[in-house]
């Protein structure tokens, strides 16, 4: 990761205890399933709700081979239920095709096979295009094959490339909710996964060279993902994808990017939940979630630096909103300044139109990197009811590799409590992460956990993320069990309602 903005950019009832309704198993306790996966076709009968049908436990990634054997992108980051989408792809094998899952908990196999193409012929598409203003990489290859989402349910998907060598890629996709009136809302975050993708040698941090001065000043959607293909989507989303479902909880699913261009789906929503990286905001989406929650939608933040970068949406060749503009230091340069201000894509709380992101989510990104342990504070707060934690309880590593504090001179709504108060060094200077709630006039509760591993803490253990920064199973069950809390409570609508309300204290910031 490369970071060219670290600095510091700006200066209840008595405690009764609150018994939250129960909760089930740890997510990354379940061992590697064995059943048979469901096979799509006609003649399979649907389940009567997507939680009670058949899992696939075949839907994890085999080998990707080199970065040309099979790669492609969706035309679209989201679509409705019942419309269609382009898969553009490009493969040097004779023929592919592709399977479709969907991302839950179906009783621990974490995924479904909802569909699966017919063999497509394959063909090896030509080097991308560069455009030479904004240095953005597009792939802008023909349709390989329209994808007809009739009979899909609602959710998160992974979209798995099956080349016929053996080779495999993933291509991340939402089937969207119109409608998110009581339920929870998963908010996932393409415009950030965007921004560090790195395919055909740009990203927004660095282009072809490796230099922050060669970076994209805009990418497009319009290119596949590097890598696996979905990497930050398997680091920051799917666990917590996974375990929502497994709640039972009311779920919607939308992206930054939808919420942008309409909010409906966060009408009547009981919560919003940001995933574990959401760096990249319009100042639309930050207004309309900002009204979700003055209408009593309750927020929920499960990383750091969030909604730090201000972004514009701009066209593709073929659809609206298919690029990322985002100028960084170089805003002076954005065709926005000086006429809009408000829109000059550059961070936040910089000017010009300077807006920091606490007074939406409580607390401000400080730094990158670190790594520390995370350390309790409010012990006896709602959101850790059966955690079994004290005060000073802490867990190692769970404080990275990006953080946010509650801030001095900072806007932040009140009354704020922080719930954990986590020392740290950074950039060998001593100071802190905050997690903190917070409860706005509507009732809605708002939650930030002030760090970016925390969807990590729910695989925390497991190995399937590699090393997981050296997390164990004592934080895996912590951190699952606090969201199972968070989660349950937001889902019954404002918590400012049903929870104790904030004890309103900065102390802990004092001196950092």
């Amino acid at each position: 990761m490369t970071r060219e903005t670290t600095a510091r950019d700006a200066p209840g009832l008595g405690r009764r205890r609150f018994l939250v309704l129960c909760a089930g198993a740890g997510l990354g306790t379940i061992a590697a399933c064995t059943a048979s996966p469901s096979r799509p076709g006609h003649g399979v009968r649907r389940p009567e709700s997507e939680r009670d049908a058949p899992g696939s436990a075949d839907w994890r990634l085999g080998a990707t081979g080199p970065p040309d054997a099979v790669t492609g992108y969706p035309d679209r980051v989201s679509v409705l239920p019942g419309e269609s989408f382009g898969l553009r792809v490009s493969t040097t094998a004779a023929s592919f095709r592709v399977s479709a899952f969907r991302i839950g908990w179906y009783d621990g196999r974490q995924a479904r096979r909802i569909w699966t193409s017919p063999r497509i012929p394959g063909r090896a598409r030509p080097a991308p295009r560069v455009l030479a203003a904004t240095r953005t990489v597009r792939a802008d290859w023909p349709v390989s094959l329209p994808v007809d989402t009739t009979g899909w349910p609602e959710g998160a998907y992974l979209l798995r490339l099956e080349a016929d060598t053996g080779h495999q890629r993933y291509v991340p996709f939402v089937v969207r909710s119109a409608d998110g009136a009581g339920r929870t809302v998963l908010l996932h975050a393409p415009a950030t996964w965007q921004a560090y993708n790195r395919w055909g040698g740009a990203s927004l941090y660095a282009g072809a060279n490796g230099a922050y001065a060669t970076r994209s000043l805009a990418v497009s959607f319009d290119r596949p993902y590097e890598g696996v293909g979905a990497e930050k989507f398997l680091t920051y989303e799917r666990a917590l994808v996974v375990l929502a479902e497994r709640l039972g909880i009311p779920l919607a699913y939308s992206t930054g990017t939808d919420v942008h261009r309409d909010p409906g789906v966060l009408r009547g929503a009981h919560a919003v939940v940001c995933l574990g990286h959401d760096e990249y905001w319009t100042p639309e989406q930050r207004a309309h979630v900002t009204a979700a929650r003055d209408a009593g939608t309750n927020l929920a933040f499960l990383g750091a630096n969030t909604c730090f970068r201000r972004v514009r949406l701009e066209d593709g060749p073929d659809a609206g909103d298919r690029t990322v503009v985002c100028y960084k230091t170089s805003y002076r340069a954005d065709p926005c300044y000086p006429s809009a201000p408000a829109r000059v894509t550059t961070d936040y709380r910089l000017p010009p139109g300077a807006d920091p992101e606490s007074s939406l989510t409580g607390v401000l990104y400080e730094g990158y990197p670190v790594d520390a342990p995370y350390v309790v504070r409010a012990a006896d707060h709602w959101v850790y009811e059966g955690t079994g934690v004290r005060a000073g309880d802490a867990f190692a590593h769970l404080v990275g590799v990006e953080y946010d504090r509650v801030t001095p001179g900072a806007p932040t709504p009140g009354p704020l409590e922080i719930t954990a108060h986590s020392p740290l060094v950074w950039e060998g200077r001593p100071s802190h992460s905050d997690s903190a709630y917070y409860t706005a006039p509507s009732g809605a509760g708002v939650f930030a956990t002030g760090t970016m591993r925390w969807v990590e803490g729910l695989l925390a253990g497991t190995g399937e993320l590699g090393r997981d920064h050296g997390m164990d199973g004592r934080t895996r069950a912590f951190v699952t069990r606090t969201t199972e809390n968070l989660l349950r409570m937001f889902a019954r609508g404002p918590a400012g309602r049903h929870a104790p309300p904030p004890r309103a204290d900065t102390r802990a910031v004092d001196g950092g």
